[in-house]
């Protein structure tokens, strides 16, 4: 995490340099772009460890960005940090949905955004260790391979963000044992993290369409929260 390389995209050259300044101060190794076609051709060549993509970028939206550099198998797993003046529900679950694995919303401290990066680097980090100690996890029609982050259901590979994957393999590992969404995003994001329970519920649902009739097996428990019902994972067509 110490010396992390940070692409920050901002159109405001003066915000941008502002928080270039601080992320330094904080011990980060920086690069800013202004504009969101230049930001998807430097992250394909240079793969920095995090971004920071402000929504609004005066050639294509952030969240075109963000498609493009979660679409490329070489950036996919690359944490994204969305940037938004108007903290509108709609951009924040968009940007959950594709890929996005937090957000901060102007203005900010830089301080709390230091944290917040250091936390999604954090999680990111322990991620790809917990992969590294595991190898795979059969659920019914699903089939975990954690050790290359792959997901299979009835033979068919499925596509999953980082996040989805987490919250699939942390429900699997425990079936029939019932997570709190609170839990859940300890799990997957860290206790520190400050994200509303609704993200959690954004994520379920995009998992569950992505997984088809087996997604089934991740069963609500009104008023508390998600579990992993394997038998459903196992019958469900």
């Amino acid at each position: 995490m110490a010396h992390a390389h940070v692409l920050i995209v901002e159109d405001e050259p003066e915000i941008a340099e502002l928080i270039r300044l601080n992320m330094e101060k904080e011990g980060f190794k920086t690069d800013v772009l202004h504009t969101g076609e230049p930001a998807v051709e430097f992250v394909q060549s240079n793969q920095p460890d995090l971004i920071l993509l402000d929504l609004m970028l005066p050639d294509i939206d952030g969240l075109e960005v963000c498609r493009r550099i979660k679409w490329e198998p070489a950036s996919r797993e690359t944490p994204i940090i969305m940037v938004t003046a108007r903290g509108e529900e709609s951009d924040i679950v968009a940007g959950l949905e594709m890929g996005v694995d937090d957000y901060i919303t102007k203005p900010f401290s830089p301080r709390v955004l230091a944290a917040r990066i250091r936390n999604v680097l954090r999680r990111s980090g322990d991620a790809k260790e917990a992969d590294a100690k595991q190898e795979h996890l059969d659920r019914g029609r699903i089939r975990i391979n954690v050790d290359r982050h792959e997901v299979v259901v009835d033979e068919q590979s499925v596509d999953l963000t980082l996040t989805e994957f987490q919250i699939l393999v942390y429900l699997c590992e425990r079936p029939g044992f019932v997570r709190t969404r609170d839990q859940i995003i300890g799990a997957v994001h860290g206790e520190l993290a400050i994200l509303s329970k609704r993200t959690i519920d954004v994520h379920i649902t995009a998992l569950r369409r992505k997984l088809g009739d087996a997604g089934r097996c991740i069963e609500t428990v009104r008023g508390v929260g998600y579990r992993f019902e394997e038998r459903l994972g196992a019958d469900a067509f």
